[in-house]
This record gives C-alpha cells, sequence and structure tokens, in this order.
C-alpha cells in the first residue's frame, strides 16, 4: 500500500552565502533488524524537476511532485526479483529506470540464479508505476553486482557498469572480478551484449582487491567515461564512441591509499569507492571530469577530488573536499555535477564536530570547477550508527538547474530512515 508522508514544509530558495537552514525531509522508516531501508538513490526530473523519485533497499520506491516536501511510498515488484543496490536515474524525456540486482527465483542466497543479472525497470508516470523490467548481463552462473548508470543527454543512450564476480565470494584465486559495459539505445528496451572494459582483474571477495566502484559518467560529445577501485588503485577508462571501442590499456589516475574498503567505527561496512561525473553544461568547465573518493592518506578518512580537463589524458593531483583541521572521519561520498550550471555537489557523513560516533551530514560545494570549495552542515540533528546493523555502502545526490537534493541513511532508536534536504541554488 501507498503512504503518504506528509511534512508540511515550505521549500526555500536559498543560496550558499552565509549560514541556511535546510529543511530535511524523511521519505521513509523501517525496522533496522534484517534489510533495513539504506542505501538510498535520488533522482530528478529535467523535463518537471519537481518530480522526485527514490529507491532504497531492498524493494522500496519513493516518488514525490512537489520537488521532495511530500512523498508516496510503494514496494517495487519484477518477475526477475528485487534484491538490492537500487539506482534511480531519469532521461531527459523524464522517463524514470530503476535498476537494481536479481533474485528470479525468490530464494535469495538459497538459488544458484540470484546475482545473475542487472535488471532495469522504467516508469513513464513519474514513479507511480513500473513495468516488469528488462535486463543486461545474464550469464550464469557468474553474479552481476554493484551497478550504476547515466544517461547521454544528446542522444538518450543509457550505459551501464557494474563488478561481473566468476563467483561472488570464491576463495579461488582462478576467480576474477572484472568491470562490464552494456548500452541500452532505445530507452531500456533492450541492452547491448555486455562487455569486459577493465584490463587488470580483481578478485570474488568484495574487498579492497576486487574490482568495484563503476559509475559511469557522459561527456558533452557523447563521450563514456568510468573509474573504479582495485588493490589500492583508482583506474579510469573512456570511450570516444558511444561505448563501442575503449582504451587498449586502463589508465592508473591516482592511489586509492587503504584501498576503497573503509573501517569507520559504529559501521558493519563501508567504502570509499570512486564516483565519476562530468560537466555537460555550457559553463566555462564544460566537458571536465571529476573522479571523487574517500580514503585515510593523512591518517583519518577526507573526501578526494582529481579532475581532468582534456578527456582524461591527463589528471590533477588529489585535492581534499572536506575543510576541517580536525582528525575527524569523513566518509560514504556521493558526487553531482549540475548539468545546467556546472556547479559541483558532494554530500557526505561528517564526524568533525564530535568526539564520539555522533554523525553529522555535510554538503561540499564548488562553483569554480573544483578549484575552491564550501563546507556546510546540511542534517538538522547528528545520530549514531552501531555496527549491529547493515547501514548500507551509499548515499546518494542530484542536482538539475539550482535543485539540489541529497538523500542519506540514519539510524537511531531501533530504527532506520532515509532523508532529503530541500536544497534550491540560484544561480548568481
Amino acid at each position: 500500500m501507498r503512504i503518504a508522508f506528509l511534512l508540511f514544509l515550505s521549500a526555500l530558495s536559498l543560496n550558499f552565502l552565509g549560514a541556511q537552514n535546510y529543511p530535511n525531509i524523511t521519505l521513509g522508516t523501517s525496522s533496522a533488524l534484517g534489510h533495513g531501508l539504506c542505501e538510498p538513490s535520488i533522482t530528478i526530473n529535467p523535463q518537471n524537476p519537481a518530480n522526485l523519485v527514490a529507491g532504497a533497499i531492498l524493494d522500496q520506491v519513493f516518488y514525490s511532485q512537489d520537488s521532495g516536501k511530500t512523498w508516496l511510498r510503494d514496494t517495487l515488484k519484477s518477475t526477475y526479483g528485487v534484491w538490492g543496490d537500487p539506482v534511480v536515474i531519469t532521461d531527459y524525456a523524464g522517463n524514470h529506470y530503476f535498476l537494481h540486482l536479481s533474485d528470479p527465483t525468490g530464494r535469495n542466497w538459497q538459488s544458484e540464479e540470484i546475482l545473475d543479472r542487472i535488471v532495469i525497470q522504467k516508469s513513464t508516470d513519474g514513479g507511480k508505476s513500473w513495468n516488469n523490467g528488462s535486463y543486461t548481463g545474464l550469464d550464469h552462473p557468474k553474479d552481476q553486482d554493484k551497478h550504476w548508470a547515466v544517461v547521454d543527454s544528446a542522444s538518450g543512450n543509457i550505459y551501464v557498469t557494474w563488478t561481473q564476480f566468476d563467483d561472488y565470494g570464491s576463495e579461488d584465486t582462478a576467480d576474477q572480478s572484472n568491470i562490464m559495459f552494456s548500452a541500452s539505445r532505445d530507452s531500456g528496451a533492450t541492452w547491448s551484449k555486455a562487455q569486459i572494459i577493465s584490463q587488470v582483474p580483481g578478485n570474488c571477495l568484495d574487498g579492497d582487491s576486487t574490482t568495484e566502484g563503476a559509475v559511469p559518467a557522459v561527456g558533452p560529445k557523447g563521450e563514456v567515461y568510468v573509474a573504479w577501485s582495485n588493490q589500492g588503485k583508482i583506474y579510469f577508462d573512456r570511450s570516444l564512441d558511444s561505448g563501442k571501442t575503449w582504451l587498449k590499456y586502463d589508465q592508473l589516475i591516482a592511489r586509492h591509499v587503504g584501498g576503497w574498503e573503509t573501517e569507520v567505527p559504529g559501521l558493519q561496512r563501508s567504502n570509499g569507492m570512486p564516483v565519476t561525473v562530468c560537466d555537460i553544461s555550457k559553463g566555462p568547465n564544460r566537458g571536465t571530469i571529476y573522479v571523487s573518493w574517500v580514503d585515510d592518506r593523512n591518517g583519518n578518512y577526507d573526501v578526494w577530488l582529481s579532475k581532468s580537463t582534456d578527456q582524461g589524458y591527463n589528471w590533477s593531483a588529489p585535492q581534499r573536499l572536506n575543510d576541517d583541521s580536525t582528525q575527524a572521519d569523513q566518509f560514504l561520498t556521493w558526487l553531482a555535477c549540475d548539468p545546467v550550471t556546472g556547479y559541483l555537489y558532494s554530500v557526505f557523513y561528517d564526524r568533525r564536530n564530535h568526539e564520539d560516533l555522533q554523525t553529522d551530514v555535510y554538503l561540499a560545494f564548488s562553483q569554480d570547477g573544483g578549484a575552491t570549495w564550501t563546507n556546510e552542515k546540511i542534517s538538522e540533528s547528528p545520530f549514531a550508527p552501531t555496527d549491529q546493523i547493515f547501514f548500507g555502502d551509499y548515499n546518494h545526490i542530484d542536482a538539475y538547474n539550482g535543485v539540489v537534493r541529497p538523500i542519506w541513511t540514519r539510524y537511531e532508536n531501533m530504527q532506520l530512515s532515509i532523508h532529503t534536504a530541500l536544497i534550491n541554488f540560484k544561480k548568481p
């Protein structure tokens, strides 16, 4: 049954000058036991920015028609099964897509078919209803996991990258993990045959030596860019022909000090996997590629960013985005680049204001192509997670023409909940 979460708060038209108040909106709440709400993803409809869609594990979908002030909640269903890692995106015609892992038998880990493909379900009515879905990557008995997707604003093509495990969790050194790519050129109806785009394989243990964190981005001329982490290194690949051909050798663009598997106190598990975005605006930084991640090169976890202004041939030295002078941890970050303004937004958990496990949510933003960053706390109150419950592997953020919507997980009183903040940024 759809549940309305009516919160009578007015969205404020804000700029980022001086102290601001960002109304926090609760999308949904669940018990923290089992698979509680976490790993949220959010998307803004470019045809109607008041229409937002969000997803959370395992199978929860939320949609709003008033810029995120109120939300309706539903359960996503598919004959292919809905088994977590929710990713929501929107094409430039206003269609929403919900990507997730598979569980075609409904028996979860008791079935050999779990994780046998990446499933893509589509909504043409603002997130109210969804089709049964299409899929890519079916290659049983191999396992498909940790996907992300992006839409090309010019062609409408949808690109998906993910990790393929020969056998998820296998300790056999002969079993490998690789980064996969697939494209849809017909609005998600069909998908190209999945291809391996990584040259350096990882193991199958779902840790630092596993190839993971592939988040694709599209450039202004239809270029496809993607970075991922493996064995303490961040690799980059690109296609200049809409995903048909790729670099012969992956490019090493940064050290991932300590690897992508971060050990944050109070979390059962966490990661600092890279996120790739590209500026497709008509602004001065059009075409710039940005890759952001978390690592502990300074002795605590910080958020880092490297950028390329020449299609990935050369990369800047890593730049720290969090501006605190403490040894506190910043973790579980995500990055967005507004396709209209070109402004950058990074959301992350932050403990700079506390000496214990109390955690805030911060936003870092840049108006000058990542040259300088401003940090602001956007959560209304802190919370303290516990490593006794699964808190999820990521949060998310989306931005379109000044409408900025981060989304994150919160734990309190044996409940998990997901939240957004109403942030509207008018270009000066």
